[in-house]
């Protein structure tokens, strides 16, 4: 999730959501819902590559109409072509239509941001923000300074509780610094088993994406893999209860 607090924009980018933060935190589970329906098979989970690739259409902006709309249309091209050599086993597949599907919309938007209610009460998040502070203490010296921000952010719950996309920004910079500590204690051994298993799963969908594309999945899935071998929770909101 470098030292911007966000992931830079790639081709498609539209900015944030109107129904921010409702749209924010049913996207992930929305689109696993979506792809799933469009591919007709009944039960299938995700690979953390089409993780990834969710968490760069969510970071570059892409709204979630534009990624519903582009599965979709992916999968009512896929099922036109008179000869179909296999099924669609990723969502990998539907790279293209969702960005064209995003660069459409963009085109068409109008009005002003939406106002919404919290997904979430109040005392949700501080429970939250304290949980993310302790188990991230004890990772190890290195993570100290991260939990001591997010305990910060807890005692102030209240003043973060009115900008949850402000909050979530400061998160992910959070996150950033994270990944940085943990990059330097990576093995070398480590690195190369998660970049030869990301090679694996994006051999078949590279020609399906732009440079920028690949380059920001490809970096999204090592960062996801980093903090799940190193035992990290993720900071992000969209995380809050799970």
């Amino acid at each position: 999730m470098a030292e911007e607090p966000v992931a830079p924009a790639g081709p498609g980018s539209v900015g944030p959501d109107a129904d921010w933060p409702r749209n924010y935190f049913n996207y992930f589970t929305e689109i696993e819902e979506q792809f799933r329906q469009a591919r007709g098979t009944g039960f299938f989970l995700l690979s953390p590559l089409d993780w990834a690739l969710i968490e760069t259409w969510q970071k570059s902006g892409v709204p979630l109409q534009a990624a519903l709309q582009g599965i979709d249309s992916a999968f009512e091209k896929w099922r036109s072509k008179k000869q179909r050599t296999q099924a669609v086993n990723s969502l990998a597949y539907c790279a293209q239509a969702v960005l064209k599907a995003a660069e459409d919309l963009a085109r068409g938007e109008t009005g002003n941001k939406a106002e919404v209610a919290p997904p979430f009460p109040i005392e949700a998040l501080r429970e939250y923000l304290e949980q993310s502070a302790k188990a991230i203490a004890g990772a190890g010296k290195g993570y100290l300074p991260v939990a001591a921000v997010l305990e910060r952010l807890a005692l102030e719950v209240e003043l973060h509780f009115v900008d949850l996309e402000g909050l979530e920004q400061r998160l992910t910079a959070l996150e950033e610094k994270m990944l940085a500590t943990a990059r330097l204690e990576m093995s070398d051994d480590a690195h190369l088993a998660a970049r030869q298993e990301l090679d694996r799963q994006l051999r078949p969908y590279r020609g399906k994406m732009t440079a920028e594309q690949l380059a920001l999945v490809e970096r999204q899935f090592l960062d996801r893999r980093l903090l799940e071998n190193k035992g990290l929770r993720r900071l992000s909101l969209f995380y809050l209860g799970s």
